[in-house]
């Protein structure tokens, strides 16, 4: 071991206990006096389903008022009902695609222009592709992937960011655990969550405390994504499939509100993927190993399924560790 790395560890462990002392303080402080959102504007996108339909419900159970955008305008009509029902005092649909800059400095204006202030910016739409690199017979193709995560946190953020500053708002960016644990047949979609976990990263260092960042790494989450809607290289609608247990969409919604409302930097759901992210730092060669096994197809149907497709329909694990909704194929179209 050189001379960098002993001194490396030394620091470290005189760092560490005031370090963690400071960290369970700031905590237990935000448990006790979370922010009350009753009143506050808050700007969601992606709403039309899933994570970001849930987290609207969570809003709007606090009282909140809410503008959401999503480009299907029926099913944002519903979410937006319900919302009102829920408890929200005031809804505003905007129908917008965030992958176009044009629509996002309209939602964000429509919002501005509609409630007079924005407290918090939910970054949340995103699309996923799941097949081989190697088999991608054109990668253009799947620009869209990054046009709709990356590009579709960055422009909302950057329109909204002056009436957030005014606030003394929240932005809460969603990336995914698969960004951290590089998961197969997810290249496109891997690469633009890191982006947008590096890209709130230095946005919080920018802002300082002028305005809250929160970033999400959510695992295996009840969506339309878990459901298997992905830009796939036939087009064919086929799930990436995990054998670990998939968390119910409200529940994700739940822990990400409370993060944002007590001002956390960042939120992993659930939350034992944090020791997946510790082996993927300590031992990167084991989870490198075990994504082959699993996500490998298997020899016995002529190379269709993947091994981890195989195990949870042989033993019927899927049952157990999926939520109802997943075992349908249905998805909402409008």
């Amino acid at each position: 071991m050189d001379w960098a790395a002993r001194r490396s560890l030394l620091l470290l462990a005189l760092f560490m206990p005031p370090y963690y002392v400071y960290k369970l303080t700031a905590s237990a402080a935000a448990t006790v006096a979370p922010q009350d959102v009753a009143g506050k504007v808050v700007l969601v996108t992606g709403v039309s389903s899933g994570i970001g339909e849930q987290i609207a419900y969570q809003y709007a159970k606090k009282g909140a008022r809410l503008a959401l955008v999503a480009r299907r305008e029926g099913s944002l009509r519903e979410v937006a009902a319900k919302a009102t029902d829920l408890g929200s005092p005031d809804v505003l649909v905007v129908p917008g695609d965030v992958a176009r800059p044009e629509d996002c400095k309209a939602f964000v204006q429509a919002t501005v222009e509609c409630f007079g202030r924005l407290d918090h910016l939910v970054n949340n739409a995103g699309l996923v592709n799941v097949c081989w690199f190697e088999e991608m017979p054109d990668v253009a193709t799947f620009k869209q992937v990054l046009d709709v995560n990356f590009w579709g946190t960055v422009h909302p953020t950057h329109a909204a960011l002056p009436h957030l500053t005014r606030s003394r708002g929240k932005i809460f960016v969603n990336s995914s655990a698969a960004a951290v644990l590089a998961m197969p047949r997810m290249s496109f979609y891997n690469a633009s969550k890191a982006a947008v976990l590096s890209f709130a990263d230095t946005l919080r260092m920018e802002l300082g405390d002028e305005v809250g960042v929160t970033v999400a790494t959510p695992g295996w989450i009840e969506s339309e994504m878990t459901k298997g809607k992905h830009l796939s290289k036939g087009g064919r609608i086929e799930a990436q499939v995990g054998l670990f247990p998939v968390v119910r969409a409200e529940r994700c919604a739940e822990a990400i509100v409370d993060a944002v409302c007590r001002g956390r930097r960042s939120v992993t759901v659930p939350l034992w993927y944090r020791a997946l992210f510790l082996w993927r730092s300590l031992a990167p060669e084991v989870g490198d190993v075990l994504q082959r096994v699993f996500y490998r197809r298997s020899s016995g149907d002529g190379g269709r399924q993947m091994r981890a497709r195989r195990v949870l329909e042989v033993t019927g694990a899927k049952r157990v560790l999926q939520p109802p909704s997943l075992h349908t194929s249905d998805i909402k179209r409008e």
